[in-house]
Order: structure tokens, then sequence, then C-alpha cells
């Protein structure tokens, strides 16, 4: 495992053991908007176990990242995330990538796999959503967020949402954990994210997509919920769904061996040209 490497956005790595069977297409994670790539150190390191390449990155203006510059999020802010992403593929020297995205990674995720799908090998959402832009008031309650994070500053605003993401009965210590990357991000990071929130109701695009899917849920979501991830499931062709006993909101945080198993054998059922071989 390795720290964050040079590129236009900042990634953690998990490269298998020399015992294990390293595929040749990575595993690339996306973080949830008060994340970071370190949000992902347990999947990482069992994914890797597992014999999987795997990259975590830090958003623009997240964790270890550059703040965006002035054309994030611009007029299709969508858009500009798909970008960043592609060019972390490239830098990466993947031709493509099982892309995993929790919350607004998983919408980034979506947005990448309807634009590129010849750059994902499968796709997996986990406590995800159609976006933000389903409604004008959600659109609206979606950036109003960020003055909310200017006027209360990190911490403060980490204390007032992110018990919501936890399960009842969450370990303190993973509490403790989200608490901290909620309550460092950064204005421009955030701001970024949430105006491409704003901006995205994937909803159209769902019956479109054509790439293998897993959707998983922690049954306690009080955040995007349990029955947006069955939408997703739904009205994705041929989605496999799971649902994690005692998670929150962070599932993936909150119950990594769950979460990374059903991942696991989600990637293990592909058919061999998109699986095993990569």
């Amino acid at each position: 495992m390795t720290g964050p490497q040079p590129t236009d956005v900042a990634v953690r790595t998990w490269a298998p053991s020399g015992s294990s069977s390293p595929r040749t297409t990575p595993i690339l994670l996306l973080h949830g908007i008060g994340g970071r790539a370190d949000a992902f150190s347990a999947m990482g390191e069992l994914l890797a176990e597992a014999g999987w390449n795997t990259v975590a990155w830090d958003a623009p203006g997240y964790g270890a990242s550059p703040d965006p510059g002035a054309d994030m999020p611009g007029d299709d802010a969508p858009g500009t995330y798909v970008d960043a992403v592609l060019r972390l593929l490239d830098e990466m020297g993947a031709a493509e990538a099982h892309l995993v995205g929790v919350s607004w990674g998983g919408v980034i995720a979506t947005h990448v796999a309807a634009r590129a799908s010849e750059r994902v090998a499968s796709l997996t959402l986990i406590d995800s959503t159609r976006g933000s832009g389903t409604t004008e008031e959600k659109a609206a309650g979606m950036r109003a967020r960020v003055d909310e994070l200017i006027e209360l500053g990190g911490p403060d605003f980490a204390a007032r949402r992110a018990p919501r993401l936890l399960a009842d009965g969450a370990d303190p210590a993973i509490a403790a954990e989200v608490t901290d990357h909620m309550g460092s991000v950064r204005v421009p990071g955030y701001r970024g994210a949430a105006e491409m929130m704003a901006q995205s109701d994937t909803g159209p695009l769902l019956p479109t997509l054509r790439v293998p899917t897993l959707v998983v849920v922690g049954d306690e979501d009080r955040v995007t919920g349990v029955d947006e991830s069955r939408l997703l499931a739904r009205e994705i062709q041929g989605a496999r769904y799971a649902e994690i006993a005692g998670a929150g909101h962070a599932a993936s945080q909150e119950r990594p061996a769950e979460v990374t198993a059903e991942l696991l054998a989600f990637l293990s059922d592909l058919p061999v040209a998109e699986g095993m071989s990569r």
C-alpha cells in the first residue's frame, strides 16, 4: 500500500501481494461528498488481499488533491467529473476499470458509465442515488449545504451531519473517522460536488446502462435510503442488489468486510472476459 501518487488528483493504491493473482483491470473507488480516499482503507486492503489492484481517489478539492480550477463545476458539472475520472484512468494506464462509487461517488460513476461505457468494466453503486436534481427542492437544498459549511466551518458542519450517516450502535471509532473525514472538507471541493449533485438526475440514464452493475445499501441508510437503491437496481438492466445488515449510509466504512464480500462475489460471477481475466 502506498500513499498519494503524483497526478492531478491524489490517490491511494493497494497492490496485491506477490502470492496473489492480480487482475489486469483495476478497481477505482470514488468516495462520497463528505469523504476522501482514506474512507476506503479497510476495503482497499481486503480487495488487494483478494488479488485486485485497487485505487481510491481524493476527488478534486478533497484530501490531498488540489482545489478545482475555474472550469469546475461549470455548466456541465457531471461532465467535468467524468473528465477527471477519465484523465485518472489515462494516467494509470488503464483502458478500463471496475468503478465503485459511494453516494456522490456512485453518481459520478453512473455518469462515467453513461458517457464512456467502454472505460467501465463494471459498476458498483454503494448507498448511492440518482442525484439531487430529481426535484428543484432537492437541488436547492444541496446547493444550500455550501453556505452551511461556510457558516459553521468543517468541524461543526460534520458534528451536525455525520451522525446521520451511521447506523444505530455504530462503532465509536468508525463514527469518529466518518466525522473527521467530513470535518476536513474544503469549500471549493464541496461546492463543486454539491453543484454536480444539484445538476444530476441520472434516472433517465439508468435504463440505458449496459455495463454489469451491483447496487449495495446499508439497511439503516437514512440519507439516500434503501428505496432509492432499490430503484437504481430495478432501473438498471440486470443489476444485482444487496442489503448490508446493521449498516447506515456509511456502509463501506461500517461494514467493509460485508460490502467487500458482495463486491468480490459480483466480480467473480462476471463472464471470464469481464472478470477473472481482468
